[in-house]
Order: structure tokens, then sequence, then C-alpha cells
């Protein structure tokens, strides 16, 4: 990562000095994509208009395939991707900002405190239709993830060693948020969320556990010290190179500036 900086040249920056030139000649920025992401780059944003009034920021969310495409098209000048920069992807630039892992969480009442990965393989390849199959209660399993063609269910089919077209959920949602509160209200749910997400979302009370991942505990604490299993990193990239705004942006959301934003959102920060 201390090379992509240097190329950037954003050594400076990422130490928490003030990224920006006095005067910027761009005044406006266009992000776009995933949605994980979407909430904590609004913060962001606003937090870099303080010290940047004359610069305004649009962030849309709609996925990070959304992002890439309005990148390319010229509709945006970062891209927000919720995983790293593919390998046929090189065409792009992409910094690495946050990490964060993707968790299993089951209702409260669930009486399972464990899945082996083989278990959780059979319920989200929909071989395992109930919970007393698994050593639960007798009733059906209701699987819950994000939307179809999301970086999230990509990676746990990934781990789960299952194909695209064999990963089954009995419902797709779209955020952390609402998949959480399908599970709190739903005692045979099981659902992939953010782990920082339902972290925070447990400590407030909400009716959820998250199980473990082939022994390691899902926690912001396996995310940063890299034992859990299942966690991606979340980028920004750009069509070329960034110049003006957008590197001064890239700068800003490297810098400790926006280390305080990251942990309100359960991210681990990418330089950590």
């Amino acid at each position: 990562m201390g090379i992509v900086l240097a190329v950037l040249g954003l050594n400076r920056a990422a130490a928490g000095a003030d990224p920006a030139s006095p005067r910027l000649h761009q005044t406006r920025l266009q992000i776009a994509g995933s949605s994980t992401m979407a909430p904590l780059l609004t913060e962001i944003a606003a937090k870099y208009r303080l010290l940047h009034p004359d610069v305004f920021i649009d962030v849309d969310l709609g996925g990070s395939q959304r992002g890439l495409d309005a990148v390319r098209t010229g509709r945006a000048q970062i891209a927000m991707l919720s995983r790293a920069l593919a390998p046929g992807e090189h065409d792009l630039y992409g910094i690495p900002i946050a990490r964060d892992g993707i968790g299993f969480v089951v209702h409260a009442s669930n009486p399972l405190r464990q899945l082996s990965p083989a278990q959780l393989r059979a319920v989200f390849s929909g071989q395992a239709r109930n919970w007393h199959g698994l050593g639960g209660s007798d009733v059906s399993i209701l699987s819950v993830g994000a939307l179809p063609g999301s970086v999230s269910n990509a990676l746990v089919a990934r781990f789960l060693k299952l194909a695209p077209d064999e990963f089954e959920l009995y419902a797709a949602v779209e955020s952390n948020t609402e998949r959480l509160a399908v599970v709190a209200s739903c005692e045979n749910a099981i659902g992939l969320v953010s782990v920082g997400a339902a972290e925070s979302a447990i400590a407030q009370g909400l009716s959820v556990r998250l199980l473990p991942v082939s022994g390691v505990a899902p926690s912001m604490a396996s995310i940063r010290n890299g034992s859990y299993p299942i966690c991606r990193s979340l980028t920004l990239a750009s069509k070329d190179p960034p110049v003006g705004v957008a590197r001064s942006f890239f700068a800003f959301c490297l810098s400790a500036q926006v280390n305080s934003i990251l942990a309100r959102f359960d991210f681990v920060p990418y330089l950590d």
C-alpha cells in the first residue's frame, strides 16, 4: 500500500496533513457505486466539504458494478467498490480505504451456537431447508442475503465453494439494516450482513447473534488481525490517475481525518 501512496504522492496527506491545494479548479465530484459504502462516503464527503465548501459532492448508491460503469462512461469520477479491483480491471486506479467482513447472523433465540462451513454450504445451496437437520428446531430455514449480483453474496459463495448458480436465498434484501431487521423478526432466519453493522446492532439490543466461522468469532478485532476468513476491501476507483478534486478527495479518504468516521460505521481503516 505504501507503493500506491508513493505513486499518487499521497504520503503526506495520509499522515493527516490537509491534502488539498488552496484552490481547486473542479467544483463538482460525482461518486457512485456500493450500497455498503454510500453512507460512509456521504459522511466523509460532508467532512471534506467543511474544509472545501466550494466543492460539491454527489454520492449515488446502486452497487459496485454500477459504480464501475459510471466511471468508465464518464458519469462519475470515483466508483465505490465493496471489494478489491479484479485482475481484469487493470484499466482502473483503485485505492482500498477500509476493511469489512461478512458474517452469518441468526435470531438470538436460535439454539445453534455454530455451523460448520459444510452446514453453511448446505443452507446457502438449498440442500438444507429445515433447522432440524442441522440440530435445531423443526422449522424451515429462511436464508436472507443481498441483492443478486452483490459483492457480499459472491464473497460468501466463494468461501463456501459454491458456483454463482448454486448459491440460493429465500429472500434478497438490499441493505444490512434491512437484513438485520428481517432476522430479528424471524426466529427461523439466517442472514448475511456486514460484521461491523451486526456488532453495532447487537450492542444496541437487536435480537440477533453472529455465528463463528471456521472457529473464529466474527468481530472487528478478528478482521483487524486478519484471522476472520470472510473479509473484503472497501475500495475507491477512478478511470484515470486522480487529479484535482478527485486526487484531493482520494488523499483525504486515506488520511487520519476519516478514522473516526470509519469507526462510527464499524469499518477498520485499511492502513491501520
